[in-house]
């Protein structure tokens, strides 16, 4: 099967809600940027991807007619948090199974602000289903992202016997890799003590600050076999060398953790590491969900990236940022570049597509050569993606 590469990615800076362009206008940018890194011309696209939640059917035709209209498939991708990297994951498939040589796969979001909810009140709402079953366990009703990851916090301190300033120095390590991305939404500097104190939006412990902020924006990733690129004289690529999609088995009713995907996500890594041939100690930078920082914190484990239980020991000693064994989120992560759902899967993407050309300025990982990137929903699927330079 043909080797998959990216040969161009882009994104649009994201930006609160309120703040932003139509999502027409968004994506058409990052499109456009994606092709021009690639320097091919649309015609040669054979298919695209078009990623978000909040929209109607069609939005991914709206968002592309503004760039080409060549009569070519296009799909319209929805899987809450994961639909970005869902779309690179359909993408990668079509081009490795021989399909087709050259595809697109972009994500666009415009987002409101305030905590997420369902926009069809009128019937059943998927992600209400998980947080039903936080019920008997005992965690009191929230909005739906405060409950689900909040109580996924509550129960990894209790089962390992930490505290809420572990989430904390997540926070404040994320805050400081934002600093240097002009790219991020926030960018000022933060200590535990601010983030402890912040206000409580969950038990008695999730503060404000443990959130990513509710953003707009888009990002678009141009998806190769090797051989194409060569034809075309494409410098730069990124391959990918191993990436697996998982979705929920009976054990996420177990306990929180797996409710949110830690479990899908463990699967989907293993099947990523043994695709790529590759272990974790070979990742030197990661692009981790951390839509909240419990998030970040139980799926270090998940990742393979520090033993069970061990995420306390890997945060203390400095094992997720510059000087350490993993960079994790140099981007800022969502907690400070933000998540517009659609759009993040790609922007992950386009932040280690960087890493890995060494084109990072300031908040470049040294002797970046395999990297890692990790994406959920909930429900809906994990996406482990694995790259090195081409």
């Amino acid at each position: 099967m043909p080797s998959t590469v990216i040969a161009g990615v882009d994104m649009t800076k994201f930006v609160k809600p309120g703040t932003q362009q139509p999502f027409r206008v968004m994506a058409s940018r990052a499109i456009q940027g994606a092709l021009k890194e690639a320097g091919i011309d649309a015609k040669l696209i054979q298919q695209a991807y078009g990623a978000y939640v909040y929209g109607d059917s069609g939005g991914a035709q709206h968002a592309l007619y503004d760039n080409f209209m060549s009569g070519i498939p296009i799909f319209n991708v929805s899987n809450n948090c994961s639909s970005g990297s869902t779309a690179l994951f359909l993408a990668r498939q079509a081009v490795e199974a021989g399909v087709v040589e050259c595809a697109l796969a972009f994500g666009y979001e415009e987002m409101q602000p305030g905590a997420l909810v369902t926009h069809w009140p009128d019937r059943e709402y998927p992600s209400g289903h998980y947080a039903d079953a936080l019920g008997p366990m005992g965690y009191p009703e929230a909005p739906i992202g405060l409950r689900l990851f909040g109580a996924a916090g509550d129960y990894y301190m209790k089962k390992y016997g930490v505290d809420a300033d572990i989430f904390a120095k997540v926070a404040v390590k994320t805050r400081s890799h934002a600093i240097n991305n002009p790219m991020a939404i926030l960018n000022t500097p933060l200590t535990v003590d601010e983030v402890l104190q912040a206000k409580v939006v969950y038990l008695d412990y999730m503060t404000r600050l443990m959130c990513c902020p509710p953003s707009c924006g888009a990002a678009a990733a141009i998806v190769c076999s090797k051989d194409f690129a060569a034809r075309h004289g494409i410098a730069g690529t990124v391959e990918i060398i191993g990436q697996a999609m998982a979705t929920d088995t009976a054990l996420a009713w177990n306990n929180p953790i797996d409710l949110v995907g830690a479990d899908a996500t463990r699967r989907a890594a293993q099947q990523a590491f043994e695709q790529a041939g590759v272990g974790p100690e070979d990742i030197q930078v990661v692009e981790l969900h951390d839509c909240f920082t419990p998030n970040e914190v139980v799926n270090y484990e998940a990742l393979g990236l520090c033993e069970e239980g061990g995420a306390l020991r890997m945060v203390e000693a400095g094992d997720n940022t510059y000087g350490g064994k993993f960079v994790v989120n140099p981007s800022g992560g969502l907690m400070s570049k933000g998540h517009p759902l659609g759009a993040t899967g790609i922007a992950q993407c386009y932040e280690l597509c960087n890493q890995l050309r060494h084109n990072a300025g300031p908040r470049q990982v040294d002797d970046a050569k395999v990297a890692l990137q990790h994406n959920i929903g909930v429900p809906g699927a994990a996406v482990v993606t694995i790259y090195r330079l081409a």
